[in-house]
């Protein structure tokens, strides 16, 4: 009885250690990445005016068929 309690927790604990926990780990860093990635509250997302290189907030930027420029005039907008 003490030899087929001892074989299940040394095979219980070789899945865990080899195949469960690293597929946990991998997927706590994933999340921890995509949460790195999100802007934080507050913060801005600068981008390159696509015709003169200018970097500018997003929330300033024009937007004209899909790129972002700094002003009127690199967007060709009056």
């Amino acid at each position: 009885m003490l030899k087929i309690v001892l074989t299940i927790a040394v095979i219980a604990g070789v899945y865990y250690f080899l195949i469960k926990k690293p597929q946990v780990t991998q997927k706590r860093r994933e999340r921890a990445d995509a949460e790195a990635k999100k802007p934080k509250k507050g913060e801005e997302i600068m981008v390159e005016c696509d015709k003169c290189g200018t970097y500018i907030s997003t929330h300033e930027a024009i937007i004209k068929s899909g790129k972002y420029y700094c002003s009127k005039e690199c967007a060709g907008v009056k």
